[in-house]
C-alpha cells in the first residue's frame, strides 16, 4: 500500500529561515561581539547594559534555533519536508538577518556599528554585500527548487 505524503513547502521554508537567522545571529554574536569585541548589540557607556543586550541577542538566536530545529525535525520525522527548499530557506534567513542588521540596526536605529573606526564605508559595504550575496544565492536555490531542479529533489 503506497501512501502519498504531503510535502509542506511553507513549513520547510519557515523552519529553514529560522535556522538561518539563528545561525547568522550566532556567527555575528560570537564572532563580532565576543571574539573580535567590535561592538555590542546596543552600544552604550553602561557596560552592564551593553553586555545584557548581547545576552538578549544570544537568547533570541537560541529561540530561533530551537524552534527552527524542532520544526525541521518534525517535518523530517513525518516525511513532510520539501526537498530542495531547506538550503534556500537557510540562506535566505542568513542573508535576511545580515541585511536587516546592517540597514536597520546599524543605520536606521543606530544600535551599533560594524566596527568603530573613522571610515565605516568599507565595513558597511562588506557587511551589506555579504547579506545581499546570501540572499541572491538563496533566491537562486529557491527558483531551482520551485522548478524541481534542486539537487536534493532528484
Amino acid at each position: 500500500m503506497s501512501e502519498r505524503v504531503q510535502r509542506r513547502t511553507g513549513a520547510t521554508m519557515l523552519a529553514a529561515v529560522l535556522l538561518g537567522i539563528g545561525i547568522m545571529a550566532a556567527l555575528d554574536e560570537i564572532g563580532f561581539h565576543q571574539v573580535l569585541a567590535w561592538h555590542h548589540f546596543v552600544e552604550t557607556d553602561n557596560s552592564a547594559l551593553a553586555l545584557a543586550s548581547d545576552g538578549l541577542l544570544h537568547t533570541l538566536e537560541l529561540v530561533m534555533l530551537v524552534i527552527g530545529g524542532a520544526l525541521m525535525l518534525r517535518l523530517h520525522e513525518t516525511g513532510q519536508h520539501a526537498p530542495g527548499y531547506r538550503g534556500a530557506g537557510f540562506l535566505l534567513g542568513m542573508g535576511g538577518f545580515q541585511l536587516f542588521d546592517g540597514i536597520v540596526d546599524h543605520k536606521i536605529l543606530g544600535l551599533h556599528q560594524v566596527r568603530y573606526v573613522d571610515n565605516l564605508l568599507v565595513y558597511d559595504l562588506c557587511w551589506n554585500l555579504a547579506g545581499l550575496l546570501l540572499l541572491a544565492i538563496g533566491y537562486w536555490l529557491l527558483r531551482r527548487a520551485r522548478r524541481g531542479e534542486a539537487l536534493s529533489q532528484r
